[in-house]
């Protein structure tokens, strides 16, 4: 017996030291102390058997000195049970927190049928539970992956499969200066985009970030094809919130902040992808500076800065560009002042704009002409303004100052919007070699855009179109469309659209139609947007 409570003792520090973050360890020794009371009962049935059995041959006094000497060793049994009991419940603690079960009374074990059923502590119940729901997804900042006191973590994707058939275009077009080039369509399957995102703030809320990689999988090999991009930003109130990195122009309304919710997915009307500026680094800076009343400004390197080197640039910064948007009768336009009525506004919304951009450019700050998103100053009848004899003339302008102007006005109500954006652009100021015919340019162009939600939060049918006034043709496009949302939300659409284009002035891989293209176009998108 003098040898129990020792063994007792190290089991007990071995099971100490091994059951931390090991629970299995702990019902073990849990069992071990039943044990040891059960032994206990056993010694005390024996010492009472066997001083029964020395009444006949021995004195009282010697057997009751017996029984009690046998009672305290019972007694000692019982505490260590105790202390064991407690050391089993702090380790329960430690592995469990403040769930594990409260202290119990030692007492002795029964038979096998009345021992109680065995439960999980509350922590493992939960733990073995279907896990609970985590993050969430929340309009304009996409899927919440983390959030907490030091910052928040936001995933945004955009990414469509694109069917596109040009098989309905001429085969050949002829400028304005009699030069005629081919025009080799297209019949294609396209994961066309993939731009995936990730934003929020760190340490402080007014200290936020946003990058991205953006793929345009139509231009593999070419320029820009895959582009790493993003900005820092912090926010000083309401009325000042400044950024550096890329971002676009706010040269229309296409490029002040509104993709995705186009009517068309990812491709403009051809007059607003003539006259536009488009992605560029530089800082600028946005806020309200009257009740409905926001603005936009931005200083850049140059009219587009994808697939363009630095050294390519003019080591000046001349390139200026700004909104001023004014939503008068409610305050709002919808999300990002979108196109079209998803939202079906109860009240007629109104949105009235101005936009202003200028840049000095040179031939080297031109992005390749097939680079994604690139703009490129040219001739309403397609050709490079810088391209060498772009006149049919032995020169070339090597410099020169771009200027636009556009105007918008638009309005929704009731699952309704018409859309309308004036365009005007200055070329002058021209650096020239050899012989050149003008001074300067003048251009004026149209956009129209009317929809209507057909199938509240379901189907959207639109028309879309725009013309070009120009010094070397008036070329124009029309577009009938519709957008079928199936979960009834603008995050994930199909979209169908045939296209008609005259003589377009623009194209290229990401565009439905090429330079110069005549006829019809049909496009087909599955787009995923958040």
């Amino acid at each position: 017996m003098t040898q129990g409570p020792a063994w007792i003792e190290a089991n007990l520090a071995r099971g100490a030291n091994g059951m931390r973050g090991k629970a299995a360890t702990a019902k073990r020794l849990m069992s071990r102390a039943g044990a040891l009371a059960g032994l206990g009962l056993g010694l005390l049935a024996l010492g009472a058997q066997s001083a029964g059995a020395q009444t006949t041959s021995a004195p009282a006094p010697a057997a009751d000195a017996q029984r009690q000497r046998m009672e305290q060793q019972l007694q000692e049994l019982i505490d260590m049970r105790a202390q064991f009991d407690g050391r089993i419940r702090a380790l329960e603690v430690e592995l469990h927190g403040s769930s594990a079960a409260p202290p119990v009374a030692p007492s002795a074990p029964t038979s096998d049928a009345a021992q109680p059923i065995l439960t999980l502590p509350a922590q493992q119940q939960a733990e073995a539970a279907p896990p609970a729901k985590w993050g969430g997804f929340e309009p304009g900042k996409g899927l919440v992956l983390m959030r907490s006191d030091n910052g928040e973590v936001d995933l945004g994707l955009v990414s469509y499969l694109r069917y596109l058939n040009q098989h309905g275009l001429d085969k050949s077009y002829t400028d304005a200066f009699g030069r005629t080039s081919a025009v080799v369509p297209r019949e294609d399957f396209q994961l066309a985009k993939v731009q995936i995102v990730v934003r929020g703030w760190l340490f402080d809320p007014r200290f936020g970030y946003n990058a991205y990689v953006w793929t345009s999988n139509a231009s593999q090999g070419l320029g820009a094809q895959v582009v790493a991009a993003g900005n820092l930003n912090w926010t000083f109130n309401d009325a000042l919130k400044v950024y550096f990195g890329i971002q676009s122009l706010p040269s229309t309304r296409s490029t002040n902040r509104t993709f995705p919710y186009w009517l068309r997915n990812d491709n403009r009307p051809i007059a607003d992808e003539f006259f536009r500026g488009s992605y560029t680094q530089g800082i600028w800076a946005e806020g309200k500076i009257a009740p409905n009343l926001e603005y936009r400004v931005m200083a850049a390197n140059n009219l587009s800065a994808l697939g363009v080197q630095a050294r390519q640039l003019d080591a000046k910064i001349n390139t200026y560009s700004g909104a001023l948007t004014w939503t008068p009768s409610t305050g709002e336009f919808g999300p990002v002042n979108g196109f079209g009525d998803f939202e079906e506004h109860q009240k007629v919304a109104t949105l009235f704009s101005a936009h202003y951009s200028r840049s000095t450019e040179t031939p080297q700050s031109q992005p390749g002409t097939d680079s994604i998103e690139n703009t490129q100053l040219r001739l309403s009848d397609g050709t490079l303004l810088f391209a060498v004899d772009a006149f049919n003339t032995p020169g070339q302008i090597t410099e020169a100052r771009y200027q636009m102007m556009a105007l918008n006005a638009a309005a929704k109500y009731k699952g309704y919007a018409l859309e309308l954006e004036y365009y005007a652009r200055w070329l002058d100021n021209f650096h020239t070699t050899g012989v050149v015919p003008v001074d300067d340019l003048f251009d004026s162009g149209l956009s129209v855009q009317a929809s209507a939600m057909v199938i509240p939060k379901t189907l959207q049918l639109y028309l879309s179109g725009s013309k070009i006034f120009g010094e070397y043709g008036d070329p124009y496009d029309v577009a009938v469309g519709l957008n079928w949302f199936p979960f009834k939300r603008r995050d994930l659409r199909v979209n169908v659209m045939g296209l008609y284009v005259d003589r377009s002035p623009v194209g290229y891989t990401a565009y439905p139609v090429p330079v110069g293209a005549k006829g019809f176009t049909f496009v087909t998108d599955f787009s995923l947007a958040f």
